[in-house]
């Protein structure tokens, strides 16, 4: 078998590892339009503010975009790279992150909420 006739055999009839990749790409995705939507929210408040929520969100959508095809990458070499069906991978460093980012923009969007209602009073 050549180097990378492995690579293109599929690793198990599930496809968990392409599932999981591809619901994390939902997810970024998800932040990527979360991102906007609290931009335009917050523009109502601050447009400097906005701007950089936005931006940030949104980059920090691409970071787990390419941290999620990077995971992918590594997982599909690992296990198609080996006969052994206990193979160790990465651990749970991506979904600490996107916990982390996920709360962190939903702490904004509250206080532009706050901030919103006591604006209109």
């Amino acid at each position: 078998m050549s180097g990378t006739a492995g690579h293109d055999r599929v690793w198990d009839a599930g496809l968990q590892p392409e599932r999981t990749a591809l619901s994390w790409r939902r997810t970024g995705l998800t932040l990527v339009g979360g991102s906007l939507l609290l931009a335009r929210v917050l523009a109502e408040v601050s447009l400097p503010l906005a701007l950089t929520v936005g931006a940030a969100g949104v980059l920090a959508a691409i970071a787990i975009l390419l941290a999620v095809e990077r995971r992918y990458r590594s997982h599909h070499r690992r296990l198609t790279a080996s006969d052994d069906q206990r193979v160790a991978l990465a651990g749970g460093g991506l979904p600490l992150v996107v916990a982390v980012v996920t709360v962190l923009l939903g702490g904004v969007a509250v206080a532009a909420a706050i901030l919103l209602s006591l604006r209109v009073s």
